[in-house]
């Protein structure tokens, strides 16, 4: 009986040790700093500027707690995309292709990225240049870099923030940005800075943060770094009816990538097979007899056929939610701006009508 008990026990604690893993082991947050500061001088990060840079007493609460409820995996697709295609936002993205369009021009030309699509990054990223992001760089970082969730990725993050301060392109004070450390206008990660980041005004500054020709053409590089074609679109919105929805889950196998929003995606297929398979264009019109791939992007109620250039906007951030998002927001800027929200008609005072009382006139 007691062997059977202790065999018993001793599955019982197999079982709680193979279902929950431990906590991953991390120094104190003192420690890690102090490993960071051994290794930037080791990489000729310079001690002035670590003194200053890496003067950080603990992590930043508020930096974990954004990390883990990302708008772009909390929503849905659809709930996403209503929230970023706003009248506001729609209407402030044609004003501001309309304000820019000499530049814009001038940076199509280089990159070969059109300007409604460099417009809606702005536009997504940083509300038109508005809304860059308030939390010191380097400390939103050193918190990620030392949370052991995506540590790796952020440590890296964290070495190039530093070289950038080491460049001079920034000083500590100015490098600020979102919670995850994404920096400027074009809300770039520091190792994006570091390789497509564009002094397009030739002041010998590569100006992310103020400066909208730096900006501009800073966000065409990276969609051109990452595959962008010039002259193609990125995809249009589709239907199928429920048996061709049934068929192509089916039957069309997924992408694999790195990221789950490229696993979400089927693989690319040619315009006549989605045809074949039941898929049209919104509205019911047959697809475009163009010699395209495409893959599948469903949502719960929304589906996107999505070309080459779809994936240079996923490189920005893999989530089907925001490259949808950015694509359908170019789309809707370059016609004409939605009408102002008319204003409601002023109520009517209310009079009181005169009540006759019988008797006496």
């Amino acid at each position: 009986m007691r062997a059977a008990s202790a065999l018993l026990a001793a599955a019982i604690a197999v079982t709680a040790q193979t279902s929950t893993p431990p906590e991953p082991t991390r120094p104190s947050f003192a420690d890690f700093i102090a490993g960071v500061r051994s290794e930037a001088l080791s990489r000729g990060i310079r001690q002035e500027i670590l003194d200053p840079a890496l003067a950080i007493d603990e992590p930043l609460p508020i930096v974990l707690e954004r990390d883990r409820t990302q708008a772009e995996t909390v929503l849905s697709l659809e709930k996403y995309i209503e929230r970023r295609l706003t009248v506001k936002r729609i209407r402030t993205g044609h004003e501001m292709l309309e304000h820019h369009a000499e530049l814009l021009k001038k940076v199509a030309d280089r990159y070969g990225v059109p300007p409604n699509i460099v417009v809606a990054i702005w536009g997504v990223e940083s509300e038109y240049g508005r809304l860059s992001g308030i939390r010191p760089t380097i400390a939103a970082l050193a918190t990620l870099a030392w949370d052991p969730r995506r540590s790796t990725f952020f440590r890296g993050e964290l070495f190039d923030a530093l070289e950038i301060l080491n460049r001079n392109d920034i000083d500590l004070e100015h490098l600020k940005g979102s919670w995850a450390g994404a920096m400027g206008q074009s809300q770039f990660m520091p190792s994006s800075y570091l390789k497509f980041a564009e002094d397009f005004d030739g002041d010998g500054r590569k100006d992310i943060w103020s400066t909208p020709d730096d900006v501009f053409a800073s966000i065409a590089n990276y969609l051109k770094g990452h595959g962008w074609i010039a002259g193609e679109t990125w995809g249009r919105e589709v239907t199928a009816a429920p048996d061709a929805a049934t068929r192509i889950a089916r039957d069309i196998a997924h992408r694999e990538g790195s990221c789950k929003a490229m696993r979400d995606m089927t693989v690319a297929q040619p315009l006549t097979e989605w045809q074949k398979l039941g898929v049209r264009l919104r509205g019911g019109k047959p697809l475009p007899p163009v010699d395209m791939e495409a893959s599948l992007v469903s949502g719960s109620t929304r589906r996107f056929l999505v070309y080459r250039n779809y994936d240079a906007i996923l490189e920005y951030n893999c989530a089907n939610a925001y490259a949808l998002g950015v694509a359908l927001l170019a789309d809707r800027i370059t016609g004409a701006p939605p009408p102002e929200p008319k204003k409601a008609a002023p109520k009517k005072a209310l009079t009181k009508k005169p009540v006759r009382r019988k008797g006496k006139a």
